[in-house]
């Protein structure tokens, strides 16, 4: 990429830059596609003066970046992040001992990422508001939401069940941008992790992630431990059904796997996925 000139910027309409500041300073041009890329690559080293400034040049940027063709996979994902680590919460009043955790993920992201470009960032905060507010009425606790999912804690073993059929029951009323059918896959199991603070680690965690994996859009699966517990308590009208014994990767025994079905929710699904991400 040519480095502009004084002369060659000057020349440039206001509309060739993603930013201009208070003072009338113009930063990230934005009249070809190399300085797009560049832009890009640059965005989180501007100082922006507020976080209206920043989100216009943010639209701005990923509207130019649509123009020349550029799907800016690495930068919408690096805002996501951002977003994340700002609202790090408090672990020290998250539940320890016995928790169960609801692991989510939408399914297809790539493909919805692809689709949609910049729009990808409004969907997923919605899919995000669904998963919250389902978890926050049975009192759960989000721990994490990296990428395109999701990790919530609940002392309650029920109140996880009754998350993922809410939330399940709630993503098929929206309507999605283009009419696309976004699903999100939920795995349940129940362990007695550790709690830093940074959040729980242990193979409760890796497991459910694990469950959430083999699963499609729309299903939510559970393990015999948590059938188990909440067998006896299990909300009205929701039921599990067993789908066999399965091996998971990273997990030395197979695991017997349950599917939540409930009405309102889907039941048909094909087999579960080869448990084999890393």
């Amino acid at each position: 990429m040519a480095t502009l000139s004084a002369r060659e910027r000057a020349s440039l309409p206001d509309r060739a830059f993603a930013h201009i500041d208070s003072s009338g300073d113009r930063r990230l041009p934005i009249h070809d596609e190399s300085h797009v890329r560049n832009a890009l690559a640059r965005f989180e080293r501007v100082r922006f003066e507020n976080d209206a400034a920043r989100e216009r040049a943010r639209r701005r940027l990923l509207q130019a970046a649509k123009r020349y063709g550029i799907v800016p996979v690495g930068f919408i994902d690096g805002q996501l992040r951002s977003e994340r680590s700002a609202r790090t919460p408090d672990f020290s009043t998250f539940p320890t001992g016995a928790v169960t955790f609801l692991m989510t993920d939408i399914e297809g992201s790539t493909l919805l990422l692809q689709r949609l470009e910049d729009r990808y960032a409004g969907l997923l905060r919605d899919v995000r508001a669904v998963i919250r507010n389902a978890g926050r009425r049975c009192g759960g606790r989000l721990v994490d939401a990296h990428g395109d999912g999701s990790l919530t804690v609940f002392e309650s073993t029920t109140a996880a069940a009754e998350t993922a059929v809410d939330m399940q029951r709630a993503m098929r009323t929206l309507v999605w941008p283009d009419d696309l059918d976004v699903q999100v896959r939920a795995g349940i199991h129940s362990g007695r992790p550790t709690l830093t603070d940074t959040g729980y680690v242990g193979l409760s965690v890796h497991t459910v992630s694990r469950v959430c994996f083999v699963g499609h859009g729309g299903q939510i699966l559970i393990t015999g431990k948590t059938k188990a517990a909440v067998e006896r308590s299990m909300p009205t009208g929701v039921r599990a059904r067993s789908l066999g014994r399965h091996r998971l990767a990273g997990l030395p025994q197979p695991q017997p796997l349950y599917q939540i079905e409930a009405k309102g929710l889907l039941t048909r699904f094909p087999d579960l996925r080869a448990g084999v991400s890393g």
